[in-house]
């Protein structure tokens, strides 16, 4: 059998072909094993939160959320995890950062009563015209 070659001209290596195709396989096992390939497989790909759906071309800004913040807490049915976009993630954290610290939001400040309508005299701007 004669010795393929690359488009190049140069003579193929079969044995080191052999071991990118091996390791190719091993990685690509490796990644399965991981739980964001796994919360990719279970869950749909939309964000949990602000619904906005990805594709294979904007898959990288999915991520996965552990609801309980314990990343080794990794069930194999994926009820820990929650495929949220990059912002409703960031979010997420801030909101846990912000338990941690005893910061309670305005949530205990009665909200302030606004007057302002930008409705509110749109007939008389409609007539005008």
């Amino acid at each position: 059998m004669a010795q393929q070659r690359s488009p190049s001209g140069k003579d193929i290596d079969r044995n080191k072909l052999d071991k990118v195709v091996a390791d190719a396989r091993r990685s690509a096992k490796d990644r399965l094993a991981g739980y964001r390939e796994q919360s990719m497989r279970l869950h749909p790909w939309i964000c949990g939160r602000c619904g906005r759906e990805f594709t294979r071309v904007n898959l990288h800004e999915l991520t996965v959320h552990h609801i309980d913040h314990n990343h080794d807490n990794n069930p194999p049915d994926g009820s820990n995890w929650e495929n949220l976009c990059l912002y409703c993630h960031d979010h997420e954290h801030q909101k846990n950062i912000d338990k941690v610290r005893g910061f309670t939001g305005f949530a205990d400040k009665p909200a302030e009563k606004t007057t302002f309508s930008p409705f509110a005299d749109l007939k008389s701007l409609l007539d005008k015209s």
